[in-house]
């Protein structure tokens, strides 16, 4: 990229009168007629071209990638918190796609993240927001794209929307699950995780035949997350993107029985571990887990720092981070489960204890459902409605007229 000095914007503007020695610019000189060299005086700066030069630099910065020192720019500061990386001063741009069962608490978790003060209204199909924050010694923010998709599992063909070649290489997937109806949880889990799986290996698919490289270190990144000596590596189905799996409503979730909290919890870590995801439980009225949920999420799309504390106990909030579980530290599900696989071992005894019960299904045409009556819209389709059927029959009439007239029947 060309860089082009900035300096010719400002020739018509008069620089203050206040100036600085410089001297390392000063310059020996030889004086007239003499052989010894003499000292001349200092050359000056004004606070302008100082202005201009710091300008120049940290535009560089951020084009080059390259740190810069000077008399108004600093090394590179790392925002606390932050994961130092080869340029800090790059801006981050991200994609998060928040999916789930229906009113999971995944619009109150995206607003807590955010740190909006609003309160979470019902999403419409497939709703989009975003985040920024703020870089330390730069005027460059950080972006992330915020994806939403309402209804449970209905509308589970629009993530072809959020996920695509241009996304995928800084994408993240978080599923919600309700913590407090366990008999939506299996539903919910197993078709989320099955169509992401598809969609996230398709686009893959298509990535490496146009550039293989970045397809193949996406794989490489979701083995590092995961660990490439974990002793599990050879006995799970990895997604290629970073996933995390949020339990939600966690304060209601206490009041079960333990031996279903003790199931629902194992079932949950052996599937997130299947999968290569992290695991957290989440309430919105639990502020800990508001910041720890929030700590996860920065993580995922501003590459903050994460807390790796972990926490597999049952009668508490649950917290692991991929590849930092085992399945030899859940165990393995009782031996009447009769399975080839142990996570249809676990799927097994999770529908024996919570029979799920079906989501109830959208109808064929949402636009005649009463829930969304919209009076001027729906007048505005009733009158192109109309429009259309009178089209219809006016080109139903002149075919029939074109055959008569070439002696066919019709």
């Amino acid at each position: 990229m060309e860089i082009r000095s900035k300096k010719g914007l400002y020739d018509d503007i008069k620089p203050p009168d206040m100036t600085f020695d410089d001297d390392e610019d000063a310059q020996s000189k030889a004086a007239p007629g003499s052989k010894e060299p003499t000292k001349s005086l200092p050359q000056t700066k004004c606070i302008w071209d100082l202005c201009i030069q710091a300008t120049e630099r940290a535009e560089l910065q951020a084009t080059r990638g390259t740190d810069f020192t000077g008399p108004f720019l600093r090394p590179s500061l790392i925002f606390p918190g932050a994961v130092q990386s080869d340029d800090s001063s790059k801006p981050v741009e991200s994609t998060l796609f928040v999916v789930g069962a229906k009113s999971a608490a995944k619009t109150s978790i995206i607003l807590r993240f955010l740190d909006r003060d609003e309160q979470p209204k019902p999403t419409t199909a497939l709703e989009y927001t975003f985040g920024r924050r703020a870089k330390t010694n730069s005027m460059l923010k950080d972006v992330s794209h915020v994806w939403e998709l309402g209804g449970g599992i209905a509308l589970s063909n629009l993530i072809e929307v959020p996920i695509t070649k241009q996304s995928i290489k800084s994408l993240s997937v978080v599923i919600v699950v309700d913590l407090s109806k366990p008999e939506t949880i299996w539903t919910t889990l197993e078709s989320l995780l099955n169509t992401v799986k598809h969609r996230v290996k398709k686009v893959i698919a298509g990535l490496k035949a146009d550039c293989p490289s970045e397809a193949n270190q996406l794989v490489a990144e979701c083995l590092a997350r995961y660990g490439a000596d974990n002793p599990d590596k050879d006995s799970v189905d990895l997604i290629p993107v970073p996933l995390t799996i949020i339990g939600s409503k966690y304060d209601e979730f206490q009041n079960l029985d333990p031996e279903k909290k003790k199931i629902i919890t194992k079932t949950l870590r052996f599937v997130a571990h299947y999968h290569g995801a992290h695991l957290c439980y989440y309430s919105s009225k639990i502020e800990t887990l508001v910041m720890r949920v929030r700590g996860l999420l920065g993580h995922l799309v501003f590459r903050t720092q994460l807390s790796k504390t972990v926490m597999t106990d049952h009668t508490k909030p649950v917290y692991v981070l991929a590849g930092m579980d085992a399945i030899s530290q859940i165990g393995s599900p009782p031996a009447n489960v009769a399975s080839r696989s142990q996570l249809d071992q676990w799927k097994g005894l999770f529908l024996s204890t919570f029979p799920q019960e079906a989501e109830a299904a959208m109808p064929e045409d949402p636009t005649k459902d009463s829930k969304y009556n919209e009076q001027i819209i729906d007048s505005v389709r009733l009158q192109k409605d109309e429009e259309l059927e009178r089209f219809k029959k006016l080109q139903e009439r002149k075919m029939r007229e074109d055959a008569r007239r070439e002696g066919k029947l019709f």
